[in-house]
C-alpha cells in the first residue's frame, strides 16, 4: 500500500448495534434504562457499605471497589452511545476514541484483579479464619485495591501506545458501539502484527492470571469446606462465597461467550452485540446478585430506606 494514503484520521464513526432508524428509539430507552439502573444499584451497593459500620470490613470494602469500578465501566462507553442515537450522529473523535479505549480498559481490568483479590479474601476468610484480620489489615486491603489500579493502567497505556502508532484509512467505521480495542487494530493500514502479539499476550497474562489465582483459592475452599463436619457449617461457609462465585461466573462467562461468538461467526456485528454482555449487563447484575444472596446488604438498604421514610 502507498504509504502516502495513509494518515492519522481526526475522528471514527461507530456503527452501534444496529442502522436501522426505527430501531434507534427502542435501543436508546434499553440501554438508558439499563445504565440507570448499573448506576443506581451500583450506588446503593457503596451507600449501603459506607453507612453501616458492620461493613466495613476487608470483603465490602472490595465490594464497594468493584462497585465503582462497574460504575465507570457503563459510564465510559454508554452516554456516548445514548448520545450518538439521540443526536444521529456517529462520529467520535480519534482523541475521544483513544480516551473511551484507555479507560475502558483500565476499568475492565480493574474489575478483573478485584474478582481476584475478593477470592483470595474468601480463601483467607474460610481457610485460615482464626488469622483473618491479621492478614487482611487496612493497609493490604488498600494495598491490593492500589496495586490493581496500577495493573489497569499500565495495560490501558501500553495498549492506547500500541495504537497511536498505527497509521489509519479515511472513512473509518468501527462496527461497534464503542471504540474496541481488536476492532481499531484491524482497521489499522499500517502493519498490526505487533499490536495483536500484544494484545495476545496481554489477555493471556491478565485474564488467565487472575483466572488461575480464583480458580486456586476456590479449590482450598472446597477442600477447607469438605473437611467441615457439620452440614450447617459447610452452608454457612460457602454462603459466604456464593455471591462473588456467581459474579465471577457471570463475568468470565459472559467473556468467553464474547471471544466465542466473534471466533465462531467471525461477524463484527455479532461481536459487538455479544460484548454488550460484558460491558452493560454483568455490571447492572451484580448489585442484584449481591442484594439478593448477602443478608448483610439487604438488611443494611432495608434500615436505611426505613430510616428515610421515617424521616419524611
Amino acid at each position: 500500500m502507498d504509504l502516502g494514503n495513509l494518515t492519522r484520521v481526526s475522528e471514527f464513526h461507530l456503527l452501534g448495534l444496529a442502522e436501522d432508524p426505527e430501531l434507534q428509539p427502542v435501543l436508546f430507552g434499553l440501554f438508558l434504562s439499563m445504565y440507570l439502573i448499573t448506576v443506581l444499584g451500583n450506588l446503593l451497593i457503596i451507600l449501603a457499605v459506607s453507612s453501616d459500620a458492620h461493613l466495613h470490613t476487608p470483603m465490602y470494602f472490595f465490594l464497594s471497589n468493584l462497585s465503582l469500578a462497574d460504575i465507570c465501566i457503563t459510564s465510559t462507553t454508554i452516554p456516548k452511545m445514548l448520545l450518538n442515537i439521540q443526536t444521529q450522529n456517529k462520529a467520535i473523535t480519534y482523541a475521544g476514541c483513544i480516551t473511551q479505549m484507555y479507560f475502558l480498559i483500565l476499568f475492565a481490568v480493574l474489575d478483573d484483579f478485584l474478582l481476584t483479590v475478593m477470592a483470595y479474601d474468601r480463601f483467607v476468610a474460610i481457610c485460615h479464619p482464626l488469622n483473618y484480620m491479621i492478614i487482611m489489615k487496612p493497609q493490604l486491603c488498600g494495598l491490593l485495591v492500589l496495586v490493581s489500579f496500577i495493573m489497569g493502567a499500565l495495560d490501558s497505556l501500553l495498549q492506547c501506545l500500541m495504537v497511536l502508532r498505527l497509521s489509519f484509512c479515511t472513512d473509518l467505521e468501527i462496527p461497534h458501539f464503542f471504540c474496541e480495542l481488536n476492532q481499531m487494530t484491524q482497521l489499522a493500514c499500517s502493519d498490526n502484527f505487533l499490536n495483536n502479539i500484544v494484545i495476545y499476550f496481554v489477555t493471556v497474562l491478565l485474564g488467565g492470571g487472575p483466572l488461575a489465582g480464583i480458580l486456586y483459592s476456590y479449590s482450598k475452599i472446597v477442600s477447607s469446606i469438605r473437611a467441615i463436619p457439620s452440614a450447617q457449617g459447610k452452608y454457612k461457609a460457602f454462603s459466604t462465597c456464593a455471591s462473588h462465585l456467581s459474579v465471577v461466573c457471570l463475568f468470565y462467562g459472559t467473556i468467553l461467550g464474547v471471544y466465542l461468538s466473534s471466533a465462531g461467526t467471525h461477524s463484527s456485528q455479532s461481536s459487538a452485540t455479544a460484548s454488550v454482555m460484558y460491558t452493560v449487563v454483568t455490571p447492572m447484575l451484580n448489585p442484584f446478585i449481591y442484594s439478593l444472596k448477602n443478608k448483610d446488604i439487604k438488611r443494611t438498604l432495608k434500615r436505611f430506606f426505613g430510616r428515610q421514610v421515617n424521616k419524611g
